[in-house]
């Protein structure tokens, strides 16, 4: 997998030269000659008790991106995965620390217990007050002797921040901080694990699968399953979360996105998080978000916390900072009933075999043609041209004996408000436009093609293509022109087909997705719309 970075011993510093002009001078680092990658607060005084957390880089915004007011006075800062080393947290510490002490607060990892660990007791040995919070909050692999640290030690920082805000002393903040800590459960899951830059990414999780409780550095789970939905995922979360909990207290959740995930998978995960069992006792939310993240693994994990009086108040109240996401109550979804869209008219069954018969052969060529169409658009677009024709042909199909045949103006009128509603994308809206616009057309001459031609020349209008730009609008005006010109059927149909064959020889388009496109990837294949079109002109000489 490709990553943009320049040299992969740079790019945690480069990571952090980032962030710091990004945060418009809040933060200030070590310099570039040290080895020591810390971050802190610019307007740290050291008259309140520091707050410093930290760790392997790679779960940004987590740990650099949490510095600031009423969160971290620093953060320290490792390799990617890696924890940082003894001196460049003990250089951390001499730098925040003041009177009133120090809080270290990490993750259950042994690098980062011993790392920190050591540095605490030299920084001790050199005079300083300091105390360490180990959150592990994962509750994945039952009983296990060392749970480790996920996402929820985001809530630690933010109740031991706001305490330090407030002034008070290093024992009330550590002892809200393992308050927080003891209370904190959280489960994660992932459909694949992350790639390292520079590394390969492991392979242990087939597609179709996902793994519960692996770790955010892609270490192993608890176990891989395969699931269909993201419901049945959601529900064999729930239970062992739920099982953790007091289910008498009220509890605040944050659904941490482990950054991996598109937002609309992100986005139906915490709907069904918010409809599982698990919503009864969720009086609060934050996310989803990813806040504490594991590079690019797909996956997400959900964090509950209690919420009690040591520490409530600290957490909820407000900071200014773009990495934390907001806190807010937890509500069952609201709907609207949208207001009702009159048709203009009401449409009278009514028949013309004649016109029955070219109805049924355009739907039939279009049914027919779905392969052959969705195959020429794959080379030129996103593959669905046939898909789209098809499906509006299958709604026409349905629709066919309610229509107004015997009345043209009443069918365009018609054909206009099926497409508008059933079709989608923008096929839909433009043969929505050139149908209404036929049909206003053939209020005043009641002739087929100069109608279609009215409503042909509204389409260019507002879906601002032309011939030459490489559209279906290369076959449709020269085969609704041959017709108005009374030149017949067979010499429509041969002036589509002229008009289709020659966007294969267009080698840039100006309008619809082969616009994207360079020359190489158009040459020798036509546009798969005015196929389409060509396809049709052709069928209905044989009507």
């Amino acid at each position: 997998m490709k990553t943009f970075f320049n040299a992969k011993e740079d790019i945690v510093s480069d990571a952090i030269d980032g962030l710091i002009l990004s945060r418009g001078g809040e933060l200030r680092r070590f310099d570039h000659a040290s080895h020591a990658r810390v971050v802190v607060r610019a307007d740290w005084d050291k008259s309140k008790v520091a707050i410093i957390s930290g760790g392997g880089s790679g779960h940004e915004p987590a740990h650099a991106g949490l510095v600031g007011a009423g969160l971290l006075t620093a953060a320290v800062c490792g390799e990617i995965y890696a924890s940082p080393s003894v001196d460049a947290v003990l250089s951390a510490i001499l730098e925040v620390s003041g009177p009133k002490g120090c809080l270290l607060i990490i993750k259950n990892y042994t690098g980062d217990r011993l790392n920190f660990g050591l540095a605490a007791e030299k920084a001790k040995a050199l005079g300083h007050t300091v105390e360490m919070v180990i959150v592990g909050d994962d509750i994945a692999i039952p009983n296990a002797k060392q749970p480790r640290g996920l996402a929820g030690t985001v809530f630690v920082h933010k109740v031991a921040g706001q305490l330090s805000e407030e002034g008070a002393d290093l024992t009330t903040i550590l002892d809200a901080a393992k308050s927080v800590s003891d209370g904190l459960h959280t489960i994660g899951v992932a459909r694949d694990t992350c790639t390292v830059p520079g590394s390969e990414k492991q392979g242990r999780i087939r597609d179709v699968e996902a793994e519960i409780g692996l770790g955010i550095h892609g270490e192993a789970g608890v176990e891989v399953k395969n699931f269909g939905t993201a419901k049945e995922l959601m529900e064999d979360l729930a239970p062992r979360l739920l099982a953790t909990l007091d289910t008498s207290m009220r509890h605040v959740a944050l659904f941490n996105d482990l950054k991996g995930l598109s937002g609309l998978e992100v986005s139906v995960l915490f709907k069904e998080f918010m409809t599982s069992d698990l919503a009864a006792v969720t009086a609060f939310t934050m996310g989803p978000a990813p806040i504490v993240t594991a590079l690019d693994m797909p996956g997400f994990s959900i964090s509950m916390l209690p919420l009690k009086p040591e520490y409530e108040a600290a957490l909820f109240a407000p900071i200014v900072n773009d990495a934390w996401p907001k806190l807010q109550p937890s509500h069952a979804p609201e709907t609207i009933t949208p207001p009702t869209i009159a048709t203009t008219q009401d449409f009278i069954p009514s028949q013309d075999a004649d016109v029955r018969a070219v109805i049924e052969t355009i739907i039939a060529t279009c049914l027919s043609a779905e392969g052959r169409l969705n195959a020429l658009d794959a080379k030129v677009g996103d593959g669905d041209t046939g898909t789209t024709f098809a499906g509006a042909a299958r709604t026409i199909q349905s629709k066919l004996d309610a229509l107004p045949m015997a009345d043209g103006a009443q069918l365009f009128a018609m054909l206009s408000d099926i497409k508008s509603k059933l079709m989608g994308g923008s096929s839909g809206v433009l043969f929505a436009i050139l149908f209404a616009n036929a049909s206003t057309a053939y209020k005043t001459d009641a002739d087929w093609s100069s109608s279609l031609t009215a409503g042909l020349d509204a389409m260019m209008k507002y879906g601002g293509a032309k011939v030459g730009d490489r559209t279906m609008i290369d076959a449709m005006q020269p085969g609704l022109a041959a017709l108005v010109a009374g030149e017949g059927m067979l010499a429509a149909a041969s002036a589509a087909r002229i008009g289709a064959d020659g966007t294969a020889m267009m080698l840039s388009a100006n309008a619809g997705r082969s616009a994207y496109l360079e020359a190489r990837s158009l040459d020798g294949y036509a546009d798969p719309g005015a196929e389409g079109i060509a396809m049709i002109f052709e069928a209905l000489t044989h009507h």
